[in-house]
C-alpha cells in the first residue's frame, strides 16, 4: 500500500460543504483507506492577480492522508473525476472554483510527465498546503525541498485562519 497526500480547497457553492463532501467521496474511493484529515482552514486566494480587480471569497482548505493500492495516475484521475461531480470548471490558472484535489505526494515518488507533476509544484510555498500537512503528519518530507516543519519555519505564513 503506497501513502498519498491530496489537499482540498474549494471557495465557491458552500466551500466547507464542497471539502467536507470531497473528504467523503475520497474516503469512499476503491482501493484506497482515508488514515487521517486535517482541520479545516480558511484562507486568503493565493497568486491571483485577477483577484485584486474582483472580490473573491476566501477559500476552504485541508489535507487528507489515505493508502491505496491505485497507481498515482489512477488516483489522480478519481480526484479529477469527484472534482468534476461538483461542475468544476477551468477557466484559467487559480480561479475559483467548487473543489480543487490536488495529488500532493505519493510515498517519495518524484514524477515529472504531461498529466502529472509529483511532488505537487509549490506546495513546499504554500501555507495553506503546508500547515494542515504538518497538523496531521508532523514529520512528512517533501522529496528535493525537505521536511514540512522546516520549510513552515523558513516562511512567512499568513492569511490562514484554523477552523474549529
Amino acid at each position: 500500500m503506497a501513502k498519498a497526500y491530496i489537499a482540498l480547497g474549494s471557495n465557491l457553492n458552500q466551500p466547507t460543504q464542497q471539502v467536507q463532501a470531497a473528504i467523503l467521496a475520497i474516503a469512499a474511493l476503491p482501493e484506497c483507506q482515508l488514515i487521517k484529515q486535517s482541520s479545516l482552514y480558511e484562507t486568503s486566494p493565493v497568486d491571483c492577480p485577477e483577484y485584486e480587480a474582483i472580490p473573491v471569497p476566501n477559500f476552504i482548505n485541508a489535507v487528507v492522508m489515505l493508502t491505496t493500492t491505485l497507481s498515482p495516475h489512477a488516483l489522480l484521475a478519481a480526484l479529477h473525476a469527484i472534482e468534476d461531480e461538483t461542475g468544476r470548471q477551468r477557466h484559467y490558472v487559480n480561479a475559483p472554483r467548487e473543489l480543487d484535489c490536488d495529488l500532493l505526494l505519493y510515498d517519495d515518488l518524484v514524477i515529472n510527465d504531461s498529466t502529472l507533476n509529483l511532488p505537487h509544484p509549490r506546495m513546499h510555498q504554500r501555507g495553506f498546503v503546508l500547515l494542515p500537512l504538518f497538523e496531521i503528519d508532523p514529520h512528512a518530507c517533501i522529496p528535493n525541498h525537505g521536511k514540512i516543519a522546516t520549510l513552515i519555519a523558513q516562511q512567512p505564513i499568513t492569511g490562514i485562519k484554523r477552523q474549529g
